[in-house]
């Protein structure tokens, strides 16, 4: 069995981690750490893990030597546990947006401060396997990208890979309350949330960069959070170098993701779900990516949607480990959402 620890284990993306761990049949679960609730038991802060697991919190200090470490730390702590692990694993998995980009400019412009390990910044591969596959295969240090990055990237890339973009493209992202994380502060109140459509970033979102750098183009991205919990919905409009018929759409998305296990096409005609719907792909790993052509124009409107916790988070990290182990895919992911919710 493969050993796994999961530093930061407290929050929403550490506690989806955790559950997908335990139930994976390869891995055992040796810690997870959290600098504020060491001594407490896991399911104490993740009560869906009662009678599951007898886990308690260790203090990050205290990271036993193991095969694969995910950090899930938030940012200021994050980056000062990254050389520490690099020493006592064999692969380090980061869900932080430390290692996101590669390029340093491009940190400090979006971050506001200078990065802190800029020399290692070359040495992550992205952790989007619809994109890095090969290089994931033997990557010691993987970086996940950001869960609105994730669906737009996916959106973007059959349409940048062809050369089909003509201009920048405007990002249009929408999530829940749970893309904050669990640090209560005013803003994330449910009396200041409950009912809101609040544009936190009507432009220049973080993610902007990660899209950008993913898919080579001109990026302009906002983000409004809205009144679901889990999931995300992105909105990705497109000015086409030329006018494409729906039907060659279609079988450029269909070719793009015909063998990919964790991404679905849907255009549907009819039905209660004619185009991406994160509510029903909450827990599961997918991401759904539709679009919607206007006849005779070189205008589309590419959807994407996935739950922000799962393959905007931890589902895509555990799919990484599957595919630096060398394992299938779908292990330990195979869970498809529910319906109704």
């Amino acid at each position: 069995m493969t050993r796994c620890v999961v530093v930061g284990g407290s929050g929403y993306v550490g506690g989806e981690l955790i559950r997908l761990l335990l139930g994976h049949p390869k891995v055992t679960v040796a810690a997870a750490t959290s600098q504020r609730h060491a001594g407490r038991r896991v399911d104490s802060l993740h009560p869906n893990l009662r009678g599951v697991t007898d886990l308690v919190f260790t203090s990050p200090r205290d990271v036993p030597g193991c095969d694969v470490a995910f950090l899930a730390a938030g940012q200021e702590s994050a980056i000062g546990l990254v050389r520490q692990l690099l020493s006592v694993v064999d692969c380090l998995i980061d869900l932080s947006p430390d290692f996101r980009l590669s390029d340093q400019d491009a940190y400090e412009r979006y971050y506001g401060h200078p990065h802190a390990a800029p020399d290692l910044l070359s040495s992550f591969v992205p952790g989007l396997p619809e994109q890095h596959r090969p290089c994931l295969r033997d990557a010691r240090r993987i970086s996940v990208p950001g869960c609105m990055a994730t669906a737009a990237v996916l959106a973007l890339r059959p349409l940048a890979r062809d050369g089909l973009v003509d201009g920048a493209v405007i990002v249009d992202g929408r999530i829940g309350s749970s893309g904050s994380g669990s640090a209560a502060t005013q803003l994330n109140l449910h009396a200041e949330r409950s009912g809101a459509m609040r544009v936190f970033a009507p432009n220049g979102h973080r993610h902007e960069a990660e899209i950008a750098q993913a898919t080579g183009l001109a990026v302009l991205m906002s983000a409004t959070g809205v009144e679901a919990v889990r999931g995300l919905q992105v909105l990705c409009h497109v000015q086409l170098t030329r006018a494409v018929p729906e039907r060659e759409v279609r079988q450029l998305y269909r070719d793009s993701y015909a063998n990919e296990p964790f991404v679905r096409v849907v255009t549907e005609r009819r039905g209660l779900y004619r185009l991406p719907e994160p509510k029903i792909l909450i827990g599961s790993n997918f991401c759904d990516v539709g679009f919607a052509t206007v006849p005779s124009s070189r205008h589309v409107t590419v959807v994407a949607a996935l739950d922000n916790l799962v393959k905007g988070g931890a589902g895509n990290a555990v799919q990484c480990l599957n595919i630096r182990m060398g394992w299938p895919e779908r292990l330990g992911l195979e869970f498809p959402g529910l319906h109704p919710v």
